[in-house]
């Protein structure tokens, strides 16, 4: 998507803010762990991708990403949040996103591509971290309602710093 259309002003005010309200209800379902329902955004077709801080122009066979998810694996992912196994979110952090500059570049054959800027603050054993980045979606309409067929989170930043990893959803 690095070659996106610059958005044009024709877009429908409708769409726009029905897709600000999508990502905006991701946020807040993250940010309060109701994965599952996070998990029904997503198109069984789906992909969570995270590149590498230094991997954004590469897809994920040119480089390694620190998540490549199809939907099945996307769902163990959300399982493991909750079981002890899954000890690096264990007790959740505490989150805070924030999502904006959402703009919708195109709509072709169903799929809206759409760009949007995101800070996520983390507090996790007194530790605060922060992660910035750019989202680029693909999204789909499932029997009139949004969906995710691609979802990436590209972040900006030189590294993962204090945060070390990414244990959260980004």
């Amino acid at each position: 998507m690095n070659s996106l259309p610059v958005p044009k002003q024709s877009t429908s005010p409708i769409q726009n803010s029905e897709v600000e309200t999508f990502l905006s209800t991701e946020a807040w379902l993250l940010d309060t762990w109701q994965l599952d329902k996070w998990l029904g955004m997503f198109d069984p077709q789906a992909r969570y991708q995270v590149p590498s801080t230094d991997g954004h122009h590469l897809n994920s066979v040119e480089s390694l990403y620190l998540v490549d998810d199809d939907y099945r694996q996307l769902c163990f992912r959300v399982k493991r949040f909750d079981l002890p196994q899954g000890h690096a979110e264990q007790p959740h952090s505490i989150t805070q996103r924030l999502v904006t500059n959402v703009l919708v570049h195109s709509e072709q054959n169903g799929v809206i591509d759409v760009t949007a800027g995101f800070s996520i603050f983390r507090s996790r054993h007194g530790v605060q971290s922060q992660y910035v980045g750019r989202y680029e979606h693909r999204l789909i309409r499932v029997d009139g309602e949004l969906k995710f067929l691609n979802r990436k989170s590209l972040l900006v930043m030189p590294g993962l710093g204090v945060a070390g990893t990414v244990s959260i959803i980004v």
